[in-house]
């Protein structure tokens, strides 16, 4: 017999009505599967003389029984097993056996009944043993609805206190608890504040559990654009900060829309990263920084600003451990220390294909600065030896064989004019 599964969607009902469809497929059935608490629900209905196979991790062990069985197994799941659920698991583990599927509701489905929220609009994300970037997307874009699938470290309590950290206090929580178990039902609605007080005082939420998030009408806009005088400064020196119109047209060179992973070589007060975190939510962004002050400035910043999941690297960028798969679609390089040539080289063996470089090159006023480079140097906090760093980035870009688009000179009130350059890989 070709393998083969039935899976049966269940509520937290201890007590199931089951169809009467369903009642017989169990009846003829001989192996089923499912987690400790499906068992304890459904033991009552299976044949007398079956075999369980426990879904426990790691599931490889429970893919294995399942093809030594070969044969037609009942599984059981908690609500829609399409929706994050294990019917999606076996499609892509064991493609090649045949599925069919009883649904119950989802877990968030039940919230918004039990809530009377309409659910057509509502955006999913899945926190259960995934990482916290699809959330943290959905808040950065401002979206009006959020459910949210938990897990036992991605609680209720941790989420709120994330959601806090980062300034996402406009949004109201609607917590469910064992949907459709008639006895440990309950549904608790509260703000970002109260939850946060409330896992403070070490009051939690029971498993299995789910969330909704619904923002304010007065909830702050999205930004595009901010002030250099807004960002927290390394000692309070407004020089070493790309500036804002400058940063603006330095996103817009690096095509980011089109991008799926940035780094930034160099960040200082990781301004690049969070304009670009805030406009391109989907990216995956590295930022690199020498110094350890930087540290303190990208994560009060990135606070501040409401813009979590910067990866950032504290340490030379030339000596920093990259495995041989890691790549980016685009790299800014904002700091060097006269080392542009070697941090080009190195950006470059990461870069994908069409992926590109960006810096931004200071050109020296003469009429102002006569022969004293020195003194410009200091001011503008860089080595007297990159202040030919435009033509070392054309000379390396050359050298590695990449092509240099026409360059966008800008010059702001009486500053020196800045040249954004950009090669292609």
């Amino acid at each position: 017999m070709a393998l083969s599964f039935t899976i049966i969607g269940l509520s937290d009902n201890p007590a199931p009505c089951l169809d009467k469809e369903i009642v017989e497929i169990i009846s003829s059935a001989k192996i089923f599967s499912g987690g400790r608490r499906h068992h304890q629900i459904v033991e009552r209905f299976l044949p007398s003389e079956c075999r369980w196979i426990e879904i426990t991790v790691p599931l490889e062990q429970v893919y294995k029984s399942y093809r030594e069985a070969d044969c037609h197994i009942v599984v059981f799941a908690s609500g829609d097993p399409l929706f994050f659920g294990f019917a999606s698991t076996l499609q892509r583990v064991m493609p090649e056996a045949s599925i069919k599927v009883y649904p119950y509701f989802n877990s968030l489905q039940m919230l918004c009944h039990r809530a009377l929220l309409p659910y057509h609009d509502m955006s999913i994300v899945s926190l259960t043993g995934r990482p916290w970037k699809e959330f943290d997307n959905a808040l950065i874009e401002r979206r009006a609805k959020i459910g949210v699938l938990t897990d036992r470290i991605k609680t209720p309590a941790s989420i709120a206190l994330r959601m806090k950290e980062y300034g996402f206090t406009y949004y109201k929580m609607i917590v469910g608890e064992h949907l459709g178990n008639p006895e440990w039902e309950r549904i608790t609605t509260l703000t970002i504040d109260e939850a946060c007080e409330a896992a403070v005082a070490g009051n939690s939420f029971e498993q299995p559990n789910c969330l909704i998030l619904t923002i304010n009408p007065d909830a702050p806009k999205r930004r595009y654009g901010i002030s250099d005088s807004e960002f927290y400064l390394l000692d309070g020196r407004e020089k070493m900060i790309t500036k804002m119109p400058i940063r603006l047209l330095t996103l817009q060179r690096l095509e980011l829309y089109s991008k799926r992973t940035f780094w930034d070589i160099g960040f200082c007060t990781g301004s690049i990263s969070i304009e670009a975190r805030l406009a391109f939510p989907h990216l995956d962004i590295k930022a690199f920084e020498i110094r350890e002050e930087g540290r303190r400035l990208i994560e009060s910043n990135s606070k501040k600003f409401s813009a979590p999941g910067i990866e950032y690297v504290i340490g030379d960028f030339l000596q920093v451990e990259l495995g041989a798969e890691e790549f980016c679609d685009a790299a800014f390089i904002g700091g060097h220390g006269g080392r542009l040539k070697e941090i080009m080289e190195r950006a470059y063996n990461h870069l994908t294909l069409g992926g590109c470089i960006v810096f931004n090159s200071v050109t020296i006023n003469n009429t102002a600065l006569g022969n004293n480079t020195t003194n410009y140097a200091q001011a503008v906090n860089v080595n007297c030896n990159s202040l030919n760093s435009r033509d070392i980035f054309i000379n390396t870009a050359n050298s590695l064989g990449m092509r240099i688009e026409e360059p966008i000179r800008i010059e702001l009130n009486s500053n020196n004019p800045i040249e954004i350059l950009k090669a292609v890989k």
